[in-house]
């Protein structure tokens, strides 16, 4: 898998003069786009589009710095329909202009290729299961919010403490489903997985129908799931477990992710501290 991933990064080096066929270079991958976009972001650190961009302008730095084209000739060749686009995009990353890079010589950034090696991890197990699921529905209230990746989401926080006990346990009644109870469902949700970009957030059940108007309801299509099993303090372990999954647990199994929401039922301690959880990915078999 990682000799595939990086057989892909190569091909984007080799084409980041021209149009990029993201598409093309999941399928190097084996993969589709989509989880090729998410196993580049949790695996760098970074998403896709901001690495292209990031090495992109690396090599515009130092074609400005050598000086034999016009800072609009490399504007150009970068993918930068005017100048100004492109003094922006160039102070954003070197904190300064391309026109004052060029006269006086100033000291700009490099964003490094990437590569991925294989190191000594993963000597502790993961406890998952696969289920097969027909078709069934998140029903309970909605918030928009931004991706927080370490700690709590003040948004999410303040989005349930406005639902209300006696909303609460209407919800609840509604489950009929695995997850039981009261979960959390992320949807919608960037593919830069980036910190900041927003989701679709439902606090409710799953429930072989869609519930009351006054509910939100999404329909979750029949498919197959990944079930992932933590227990730790809350909210590092599940926020690890996440990771975990897409950096340790995909690439060591035949499996990719397929769109579609990802669930989390807590149960947490009487103090909230530590929480037992189950994360529910949908996924597919990967080709090949």
């Amino acid at each position: 898998m990682l000799e595939r991933l990086n057989e892909a990064l190569e091909h984007i080096e080799a084409h980041l003069d021209e149009q990029l066929d993201l598409a093309e270079a999941a399928r190097i991958a084996a993969t589709s786009e989509h989880h090729f976009r998410r196993m580049f972001s949790a695996l760098a650190g970074m998403p896709l589009s901001e690495y292209v961009r990031r090495r992109r302008l690396t090599r515009a730095g130092a074609e400005v710095l050598g000086g034999t084209r016009t800072l609009l000739d490399i504007a150009v060749r970068h993918g930068y329909g005017s100048g100004e686009a492109f003094a922006r995009a160039f102070r954003a990353m070197h904190g300064v202009g391309p026109g004052e890079a060029r006269r006086d010589g100033a000291v700009l950034r490099s964003q490094q290729r990437i590569s991925f090696r294989l190191i000594v991890e993963g000597s502790s197990d993961m406890r998952y299961r696969i289920a097969q699921r027909d078709e069934f529905f998140i029903v309970g209230k909605k918030a928009r919010v931004p991706l927080v990746h370490e700690g709590m989401n003040p948004a999410i926080v303040e989005h349930v403490q406005g639902i209300g006990a006696d909303e609460l346990r209407r919800i609840a009644a509604l489950s009929d489903q695995e997850p039981a109870g009261i979960i959390a469902a992320t949807d919608d949700l960037d593919e830069s997985r980036a910190e900041g970009t927003t989701l679709d957030y439902h606090h409710g059940v799953a429930a072989s129908a869609a519930g009351p108007d006054d509910l939100d309801s999404l329909r979750v299509p029949a498919g197959t799931w990944a079930v992932f099993e933590s227990s730790g303090p809350m909210p590092q372990s599940i926020q690890y477990l996440w990771r975990d999954v897409f950096t340790q647990w995909f690439p060591s199994n035949p499996y990719r992710s397929r769109p579609g929401p990802e669930l989390l039922s807590t149960r947490l301690s009487e103090d909230g501290e530590h929480a037992d959880a189950e994360l529910w990915i949908p996924v597919e078999r990967a080709e090949g």
